[in-house]
């Protein structure tokens, strides 16, 4: 008899993971609380409107990386409604003054030259690491739990000078690298080059800039929930089954091992082994009461770094936008108060002025993300007095105004305004601090391994962004891939993966 496995989820990570289990001969049944999939990668609509709500670039979307292939096994993407910008984001460096960073790696070194030609050695060492990160794939046949000494030596000698690139470039923040350069504009641009945490590892920086310079991080029409919507309609066709709105309450154990879920409306379901896709610290210290926590894990979320929860405002407008691109960082004259402990001096706008299939002809949708503190947006609307409504009302408005300034009257043609905040995420995803990618992968935690199992606790997994560091669409895709090869090799089974 097959395997009867519950899934806690259906975001990109337990989607996968359904995915490659009913490829490998294993029963399962996804168990979502909301009503639709894709966890945080979704998209939504408001009157004619749907404001993407996930996915800027993808990595994989090119037949070039071996990251393609999970996107065909899971028949995620169509190739021919990938979106490639020549020109990924233009940065506003000085009033009036623009700064355009360029996909192709040789004419973004010429840029870079123009605006800093005292900075030559610098720009040239840069650059010159995006091209040596190019040259490389990373292996997505095994997954890394299961490689022995053979394979270890395998993977030392066809990856040892990536390995010698990646140990170079990892230890570096985005922050501390731009303090390298001497020009005063330089410092302000390469900060902002792709819109990171600049505490993030510098190999992040790297690797994005190479996949986008080979076109293999392009942007799938339709949006993120369209994408999640295909992932859902290949788990489906494998004979697995989802129930939406059936948000799990607890996970059953009995003799130290899952055997299957309890619902918030009490009822249960059993199984040979439960899957948890859902958000890390719920699944700890919730569904299973902290009681396989262990040191390490609680270690995690007391002291490392995660990346911040943020304010989404989506506008829709009745222009076109033709000639714009289709993201631009703003500098701000004036500070923008997203909340008491945020005030930015930076606006980044997602002008979807290529994606028709998001707003009718003549219109388009433009998205601005901020980062935002928890606990004020949580707390304010937990209080139910109104205040919650109108803190985003104002926000809304003081977004439009900056972009009145920047793009022209914009206020005369809003037809929607929408503001997600982070009590927004927490009541969509259960996110930790509404945290929307998990660990953040600083120089000091990036490479490190997160098992998939807890300690004591048998026939219980893990997968997506809170055992993977960095997160992100394709890292979680992967994570569920993995799982089932650590499934099938513990059953005795071959794993099989089909396009």
């Amino acid at each position: 008899m097959n395997k009867k496995v519950t899934i806690i989820g259906a975001g990109i990570a337990g989607l996968s993971a359904g995915c490659y289990l009913q490829m490998n001969g294993y029963n399962t049944e996804i168990f979502e609380m909301n009503s639709l999939p894709g966890g945080l990668c979704t998209s939504w609509k408001r009157k004619n409107y749907t404001f993407n709500g996930s996915i800027h670039w993808l990595v994989g979307t090119c037949k070039d990386i071996n990251m393609h292939r999970l996107w065909e096994e899971l028949h995620a993407i169509d190739d021919s409604k990938v979106v490639n910008h020549d020109e990924f984001v233009r940065i506003e460096f000085g009033r009036g003054k623009f700064f355009s960073v360029y996909s192709d790696a040789d004419k973004l070194e010429s840029e870079m030259l123009k605006v800093a030609p005292e900075d030559e050695k610098t720009i040239r060492e840069f650059i010159g690491a995006v091209k040596e990160f190019a040259k490389y794939d990373f292996p997505v046949d095994k997954a890394p739990e299961l490689y022995g000494a053979i394979d270890g030596i395998k993977l030392l000698f066809k990856y040892g000078p990536f390995l010698r690139l990646l140990g170079k470039w990892k230890s570096v923040s985005i922050e501390d690298y731009g303090k390298k350069f001497k020009n005063t504009d330089m410092k302000i641009i390469f900060p902002q080059l792709l819109g990171l945490d600049t505490r993030i590892s510098m190999a992040i920086l790297l690797m994005t800039l190479a996949w986008i310079h080979k076109k293999c991080a392009g942007y799938p029409l339709g949006g993120s929930l369209e994408f999640a919507r295909a992932i859902e309609r290949r788990y489906i066709s494998l004979g697995g089954k989802i129930h939406y709105n059936s948000k799990v309450s607890k996970v059953i154990i009995e003799s130290n091992r899952a055997t299957g879920i309890e619902l918030a409306d009490g009822s249960t379901y059993r199984s040979d082994a439960v899957v948890s896709a859902a958000d890390g610290y719920f699944s700890v210290f919730n569904l299973l009461n902290g009681r396989y926590a262990g040191s390490k894990v609680k270690n995690r979320y007391e002291n490392w770094d995660l990346f911040p929860a943020i304010c989404q405002v989506s506008i829709g407008v009745k222009q076109n936008f033709d000639g714009y691109p289709h993201a631009v960082n703003f500098s701000l004259e004036k500070p923008l108060r997203v909340d008491p402990k945020h005030e930015v001096s930076r606006m980044y706008a997602e002008i979807y002025n290529f994606d028709p299939a998001l707003a009718p002809h003549g219109s388009t949708p433009i998205i601005v993300t901020l980062p935002a503190d928890y606990d004020y947006w949580y707390t304010l609307k937990e209080a139910g007095d109104g205040n919650y409504e109108n803190a985003k009302k104002s926000l809304a408005n003081s977004v439009v105004k900056v972009l009145d300034e920047k793009i022209g009257n914009v206020s005369d043609k809003v037809e929607v305004l929408d503001v997600a905040t982070p009590a927004t995420y927490f009541r969509y995803t259960n996110n930790y601090k509404s945290s929307f990618e998990g660990w953040l992968p600083t120089p000091k935690v990036f490479g490190k391994r997160i098992e998939k199992t807890l300690p004591g606790l048998r026939n219980f997994y893990m997968v997506g962004q809170w055992v993977e560091i960095g997160g992100g669409i394709p890292t979680v895709a992967l994570s569920g891939r993995n799982l089932a090869q650590i499934m099938c090799r513990k059953d005795g089974k071959k794993f099989r993966a089909v396009v």
